[in-house]
């Protein structure tokens, strides 16, 4: 019995992070994966971000794609609905795209201090430069969500562990390198896009991440700026 009660334990878990709490705990997993038939306020939107012929109607064709992109970075409820996290997610993926290899264009992050890694919580993307030259980036990462916001100002990174496990949410925080209390530049196992962002640090994919630790040292300046959408 009490291993019945465990699997049904972690059945719910798992169906809880691919649909909204409501249908996890009260409906069955086909009826949780359905595809919504109505339209969404961003349905033109979503679909010519999709590629998908843009009428502002929904079919199943659109509600498949959608719910496709939905899952991926773990959207929810991720039914296909063109909503406005879905949308702002993918604005927010046409704006960075829109930077280019130019991510410091405006000038805002310090270009005297040498090697430098630079966050704009604004657009959600990050990199290194050398006085005003690019030394990698942009790249896209996760910030903190509302309440838990990466703080901003000019930093320097004070320690560095590539095994970190954190002591407070006890998860592997690979390369994890801080520079401000309990935030670091670190890799996390979801998409930089999974919406609302981390508990205050600055997630990156594990490919950054090891990047950036190659790249930096302790001492180097950090300089974070702007303000995550949502926040």
């Amino acid at each position: 019995m009490g291993d019945t009660r465990r699997r049904s334990a972690v059945a719910v878990g798992v169906t809880a992070l691919v649909a909204p709490l409501t249908l996890a705990l009260g409906a069955t997993p086909a009826q949780a994966a359905s595809c919504t038939t109505s339209k969404g306020p961003y349905q033109k939107q979503v679909e010519k971000f999709l590629g998908r012929p843009v009428d502002g109607k929904q079919s199943s064709a659109d509600c498949k794609a959608i719910r496709a992109f939905q899952t991926k970075h773990g959207i929810t409820p991720d039914i296909g609905y063109a909503g406005p996290v879905t949308w702002g997610v993918m604005n927010l993926m046409n704006k960075q795209k829109a930077v280019g290899k130019k991510p410091n264009k405006a000038g805002k992050c310090p270009t005297n201090k040498g090697r430098i890694a630079c966050v704009n919580l604004t657009l959600q993307l990050s990199w290194i430069q050398d006085g005003k030259k690019l030394v990698h980036g942009p790249v896209p990462v996760r910030t903190g969500r509302d309440g838990y916001e990466t703080r901003t100002g000019l930093k320097k990174v004070y320690w560095r562990n590539i095994d970190h496990v954190s002591t407070i949410y006890d998860v592997p925080m690979p390369y994890s390198q801080f520079f401000d209390g309990g935030q670091a530049f670190h890799s996390a196992g979801v998409s930089m896009w999974n919406p609302p962002g981390s508990h205050g640090c600055v997630n990156m994919t594990r490919v950054t991440a090891k990047k950036y630790w190659s790249l930096l040292r302790k001492g180097d300046d950090v300089f974070v700026y702007g303000r995550k959408p949502g926040t």
